[in-house]
C-alpha cells in the first residue's frame, strides 16, 4: 500500500456521507472507525449522517446497537471518531421522516445541517466516502 497520503504535507479534508442505519447494523461501525483513523492521521474529517443514518444519532439507538453480536457498541465507535477530532453533522431535512427532533439527538452531534451544507462539504472535500 502506498504511503503517499502520509508523505503529503498538505491539509486534507475528508467527508464521509453516512446513509446506513439500524436496519443494516453491520454497515454502521466502519464509517466512524475510518473517521477516527483518518482524524488521527491529521485529516479534517466531517461525517454527515443522512437518510436512515440519522437514526444512529438519536439518543438510545447507538447505545443499544452493535455491528455484530457481542461487538463494540456503535456509540463507542461514534465517540472514538469524536475524540479523534471528527465532526458529526446530521441532516435536518431527514429528521422528520424518522420522527426525530433535534433535542433527541446524542450530545456528540456538532451540527444539524441542511442539504445545502452537505453540498458545500462535498464540493470542498479533498476526499469523499459514502456508506
Amino acid at each position: 500500500m502506498s504511503s503517499k497520503y502520509l508523505e503529503d504535507q498538505e491539509e486534507k479534508t475528508v467527508v464521509i456521507v453516512m446513509t446506513s442505519g439500524p436496519s443494516t447494523p453491520h454497515r454502521c461501525a466502519t464509517p466512524f472507525y475510518l473517521g477516527a483513523l483518518l482524524s488521527s492521521m491529521d485529516a479534517e474529517v466531517k461525517i454527515f449522517c443522512t437518510m436512515e443514518a440519522v437514526k444512529l444519532m438519536e439518543q438510545g439507538t447507538p447505545e443499544n446497537l452493535s455491528a455484530m453480536a457481542g461487538g463494540k457498541r456503535i456509540i463507542d465507535f461514534i465517540r472514538d471518531a469524536k475524540n479523534a477530532g471528527a465532526e458529526l453533522h446530521v441532516c435536518k431535512p431527514a429528521l422528520p421522516g424518522y420522527d426525530i427532533v433535534p433535542r433527541q439527538l446524542i450530545p456528540e452531534v456538532d451540527t444539524v445541517a441542511s442539504a445545502g451544507d452537505l453540498a458545500d462539504l462535498i464540493l470542498s472535500a479533498d476526499r469523499l466516502l459514502f456508506f
